[in-house]
């Protein structure tokens, strides 16, 4: 069919794939901090009160005060080219294109830049008429994986023209999944000075009310630590960190954790991370340096922070793997 000649372009149709993480200020200042820290906390999936009480206690107490701290941390762990998990998602979504030239990959922040509303336009705008949503969360979250798939479909209502879209779904015991952190843990233990005596398998916290609302989060990271013990030879404990406000949240706290294996003997310890995807504040600060503080003051002797799968060949075969079942149908 021959198109008139005054028809507007129309790009040949793609597929493509959004990795999307959870965000990061734009630079490691309190004026972008509280910027950030601003967007993230009025999210009602990840700050569950009613906002007439919140709002005031946001905008208050924590906005005038946290940023400065947070900033601080920041700018321990801020590189030449960044934010780490900016630079790691930037990284993944390179060397998935590479690995996997049949679609279009890109990736966005659920707070912060690049945004997911600007990175979904500028897939359609290059004709990707199909688009998978893979937030990189291995347990499913409603603060985490359920708000960037929210930030998807309110930027697509106001599209006039909608890609067909997936979401990639949570990933905490898929075989690839638990191989490519075995792979990981293993190889980064293999090249240690010391040889651990366990191994501390630390996840983001939550509230232990998004429990008891039906969150799949908590049994879905003890599937993964169970799943690990399996697979790994060293005695493997579990433990639920960044713990924030008065709220009851899930145990045993990290820090708490690592003081309690000291008293029982461990004097060396390797910590992973296997709830994030991609190395960020929480893993570089709150645990390579506060937690690790922590263990040596009780005790310890010797600690190693193992880095996430960030954009290892790992974890690049596990993504192939993952993105590719689900964009079965739409890439041979």
């Amino acid at each position: 069919m021959t198109l008139p000649a005054d028809h507007p372009a129309i790009p040949t149709p793609k597929v493509g794939i959004l990795l999307i993480n959870l965000g990061t200020p734009d630079a490691p200042d309190a004026k972008s901090v509280r910027r950030y820290l601003a967007e993230f906390l009025s999210d009602r999936r990840v700050v569950e009160i009613p906002k007439l009480v919140w709002q005031p206690i946001l905008h208050g107490a924590i906005l005038t005060t946290r940023p400065k701290k947070s900033a601080h941390a920041y700018q321990q762990v801020w590189t030449d080219e960044g934010s780490p998990l900016a630079v790691h998602s930037r990284d993944t979504a390179r060397a998935l294109q590479q690995a996997m030239p049949q679609v279009m990959v890109d990736w966005a922040m659920r707070y912060g830049n690049p945004s997911i509303a600007a990175r979904l336009a500028d897939l359609k705008a290059q004709g990707c008429d199909r688009i998978l949503l893979a937030p990189l969360y291995p347990q499913y979250s409603a603060a985490t994986t359920a708000t960037a798939n929210d930030a998807a479909f309110a930027a697509l209502k106001a599209m006039r023209w909608q890609p067909a879209i997936r979401t990639l779904p949570p990933y905490h015991d898929d075989p690839a999944y638990i191989g490519a952190l075995q792979a990981s843990i293993e190889a980064h233990i293999a090249a240690l000075a010391f040889k651990p005596d366990a191994l501390l398998a630390s996840f983001h916290g939550m509230p232990e009310r998004t429990l008891h609302l039906g969150d799949p989060y908590h049994c879905q990271s003890k599937k993964t630590v169970r799943l690990l013990r399996e697979a790994l030879s060293l005695p493997v404990h579990m433990s639920f960190q960044s713990r924030f406000g008065r709220a009851k949240w899930l145990e045993p706290e990290t820090e708490a954790t690592l003081a309690k294996l000291v008293r029982q003997g461990v004097r060396n310890i390797a910590v992973t991370t296997p709830g994030f995807s991609a190395d960020c504040l929480e893993t570089l600060e709150e645990i390579a340096l506060r937690a690790k503080e922590v263990f040596l003051r009780e005790g310890g002797e010797n600690f190693a922070y193992l880095p996430c799968l960030n954009a290892s060949a790992d974890a690049i075969t596990l993504y192939q793997r993952l993105m590719s079942r689900e964009l079965s149908g739409w890439i041979d």
